[in-house]
């Protein structure tokens, strides 16, 4: 007997759930502090934006264990979803796996002819990192300050 989509789905909520609540754990117990949580989540989500290119596709993968594991130690979902943001767009302009690096790369080429993926990398680096220091400042100064993210969303 062939199993469906829909069996295998509660296991890999259950998964999901148990993974979300044991790292929540693991950062009460660790005592870190939550602005190096920030920026090991910050880290993770730029490396998995590396691979997977699409904001909804990498959401659906990393939402339902970031988020409950960040509000599992006090940190709202608004909190998360800003993080996620500032991981997603600096760091799209450096894989090739998007279609747009590629389309880029098309562009360069007719005035570089000799371009490569290589080269486009090392043009789109630097913007990437400034990118990504600009959001995660703005971010730590926006969440020191305690500027909500929104009506009724709270940054703590």
């Amino acid at each position: 007997m062939a199993t469906t989509t829909t069996s295998r789905t509660p296991w890999l909520l259950v998964l999901g759930v148990l993974l979300a609540v044991a790292a929540a754990e693991l950062i009460k117990n660790s005592g870190v502090p939550v602005a190096v949580v920030f920026l090991l989540v910050l880290g993770l989500l730029t490396v998995v934006n590396i691979m997977v290119t699409s904001g909804s596709a990498m959401w659906s993968i990393a939402a339902p264990v970031l988020v409950p594991m960040l509000m599992l130690v006090s940190i709202p979902a608004e909190t998360t979803q800003a993080l996620f943001r500032i991981a997603d767009s600096g760091s799209t302009a450096v894989t090739p796996m998007s279609p747009y690096f590629i389309m880029a790369l098309g562009f360069l080429q007719q005035y570089r002819k000799k371009a490569g993926i290589g080269t486009l990398a090392s043009y789109t680096l630097p913007l990437a990192i400034a990118m990504a220091v600009s959001w995660t400042a703005l971010f730590f100064v926006w969440w020191g300050l305690g500027i909500p993210l929104g009506p009724g969303a709270p940054v703590r």
